[in-house]
């Protein structure tokens, strides 16, 4: 008589002993909030764990999720379509383009002005003796719909040893007339605060590896308004690091970036674009369940009573999902 197995029915693994599984499903968080195949619902960490798994010959895995992906998936998205026709039909909204080049700010906020959210992107030169030390040159904010909310340059605190030219753009005679430091920060803390002078952030800020851009602004904020797209799993590589925006932006939206020097302007959209995308998954009621500390709540002897089903069901995820964004 075979011994009787156990099943994560998230990811598929298989335990000799329950034991296993419940130690299994609290260290993996499984949840609706997992990024997971569309075929076979399989649960991954990320959607890069997905690529992978739905590029695994079929005879391999035992299943049918690669020709089943390669006839009706998407490759940006990664969902899978009824037919041929419906996937042309979402391609054409699923695939964008990079916006064009910035000419002037196009919004102003007034007293009344509704935000929630905003992208930021600054661009750095360098100094001290060997180029190294980032100081901000360049900033740029967005709104969700793309519109530019402040755009300035920067006067570097230090003499500029490298303006990096080949990635900025910038030369000594951009910087001159550039805003002080300390007035961007004023100006952005500004926003960021709703217009408030209180200091309390109430804008989500969006940005791809935001400890840089706080960094060369000497800015703090709450850490639970921050959408980084760099630290933001679901979007990290098979072993939890950090994506380029660059990959992330031809990957998951389908045009290129940083083709030539780096633009604050076009890497703030495509902040906000990868980050509006997240937060527009549909995680059904996952999107209403509270926050709290899932299995680790309960203890070990209850958890070895339940069915690989109750594991799942009050299994949370481990970072909060920009789908309750929406809330």
């Amino acid at each position: 008589m075979e011994p009787c197995r156990h099943r994560c029915v998230a990811c598929f693994k298989m335990f000799n002993r329950r034991q296993h599984l419940v130690e299994h499903m609290k260290i993996s968080h499984h949840s609706l909030h997992q990024p997971r195949c569309g075929v076979c619902f399989k649960h991954c960490k990320s959607f890069e764990s997905v690529r992978e798994h739905l590029n695994v010959p079929d005879h391999l895995f035992k299943g049918d999720c690669k020709s089943i992906f390669s006839e009706r998936g998407c490759t940006l998205c990664l969902r899978i379509f009824e037919d041929a026709t419906a996937l042309a039909d979402h391609k054409n909204k699923c695939h964008l383009s990079a916006p064009l080049p910035l000419v002037t700010p196009t919004r102003t906020l007034g007293v009344n002005t509704r935000l929630k959210a905003v992208a930021i992107d600054c661009e750095m030169v360098g100094g001290g003796d060997d180029g190294s030390t980032d100081l901000c040159a360049s900033i740029c904010l967005v709104d969700e719909d793309e519109h530019v909310i402040f755009s300035t340059h920067v006067q570097p605190q230090l003499p500029v040893t490298d303006y990096r030219h080949t990635l900025t753009g910038l030369t000594e005679e951009d910087l001159k007339n550039g805003m002080r430091l300390q007035d961007v920060r004023e100006k952005v803390l500004a926003i960021l605060c709703g217009g408030h002078n209180d200091g309390a952030g109430r804008l989500l800020l969006v940005g791809h590896d935001l400890r840089h851009d706080m960094k060369c602004l000497k800015l703090q904020y709450p850490s639970h308004l921050l959408r980084d797209t760099a630290k933001y799993v679901p979007l990290m590589k098979t072993n939890l690091v950090s994506q380029s925006l660059k990959y992330l932006t031809r990957s998951y939206l389908g045009y290129k970036i940083q083709c030539g020097k780096h633009e604050p302007y076009e890497d703030c959209v495509a902040a906000m674009r990868l980050y509006k995308r997240m937060r527009d998954q549909e995680h059904g009621k996952a999107e209403e369940e509270e926050e709290g500390d899932g299995l680790n709540s309960w203890k070990q002897s209850d958890l070895e009573k339940m069915k690989p089903e109750e594991l799942y069901h009050n299994s949370t995820s481990e970072y909060r999902c920009w789908c309750l964004d929406r809330r």
